[in-house]
């Protein structure tokens, strides 16, 4: 009778689903800053400079359970046709899967891995934003959810052409 019972050490807890982030670095990065000390000065133009961003994320199966997923930050500022600053970011993590579903697993890597790793390459794009000597430069909050859905639909769309 008494095995009957559960025995409150979380026995039942291996088929619960989870994530677990083993280790987070930064892959590869640049910063440009073309042209200072000249670029530092057109800061006090009454007009802003033109910010573009680009994201793209990655993933990369490295075992059984364990996964690498890779956040790419591409940005630059540009005032006047002429560029202040340029970066270049891959952060990425090593993440173990455990007890998902297979047809789970891309969106789990794409999605919530790199909504992890965000926060960390934002503060990483700041900080060499501000070390360049211009003011922080704050990613504007990103929804992987929203991104990983526009690319399902590209895909879609590219598959659709194609077979038409």
């Amino acid at each position: 009778m008494a095995n009957e019972l559960p025995n409150g050490n979380g026995a039942g807890a291996e088929a619960a689903p989870s994530l677990n982030a083993l280790i987070q670095y930064t892959k590869d990065f640049s910063f440009e800053n073309p042209k200072a000390p000249r670029s530092l000065a057109q800061q006090e133009a009454q007009q802003g400079p033109q910010m573009s961003l680009q994201v793209n994320v990655g993933s990369t199966a490295l075992a059984d359970d364990d996964y690498e997923t890779v956040l790419r930050l591409e940005g630059k500022a540009e005032l006047k046709g002429e560029t202040l600053f340029a970066f270049d970011l891959s952060y990425a993590g090593v993440f173990r899967l455990q007890n998902i579903p297979q047809e789970h697993i891309h969106p789990v890597l794409v999605i919530d891995c790199a909504r992890l790793l965000f926060p960390f390459a934002r503060q990483i794009i700041a900080e060499a934003v501000q070390n360049g000597g211009f003011p922080p430069f704050y990613v504007p909050p990103i929804d992987f959810a929203q991104l990983f859905q526009q690319r399902l639909q590209e895909l879609e769309g590219q598959q659709g052409t194609a077979t038409n």
